[in-house]
């Protein structure tokens, strides 16, 4: 049985995908993982792999949701996506964006940030 934050959390996702396939992306996997990486959302467009990091919250009390992308997921997800990249052999510039997710009874918002932060390759 899932706990409130886990279902909080598939809902933030099934809102994020949504709004990607809105948007013309293509899914290509959700929660990927490798190892202990994980990444939400891995999806396309015609120029970019996209590695998109989903953050659901009830409000925003103690903060937007995307301020709670620290630079250790960050890190976690350029690995990743260097794991990705080179098991699927992916040519496509990859970038790195935010889908922030407010889900409440009195609010529901998706807020989509675009490179969102850059790696240090």
């Amino acid at each position: 049985m899932k706990t409130e934050k886990q279902l909080q959390g598939l809902i933030g996702e099934d809102l994020a995908t949504n709004l990607l396939l809105q948007k013309g992306y293509r899914i290509l996997e959700r929660n990927w993982r490798c190892g202990h990486l994980e990444v939400d959302i891995i999806a396309e467009n015609d120029d970019y792999l996209v590695i998109v990091e989903v953050k659901t919250r009830k409000s925003v009390l103690f903060g937007a949701p995307e301020v709670f992308v620290d630079m250790q997921k960050q890190r976690h997800l350029v690995r990743a996506a260097m794991y990705y990249a080179r098991f699927k052999n992916v040519t496509k510039e990859i970038r790195f964006d935010i889908i922030s997710v407010i889900n409440s009874p009195e609010l529901k918002e998706v807020n989509h940030i675009e490179n969102a932060f850059k790696p240090k390759w």
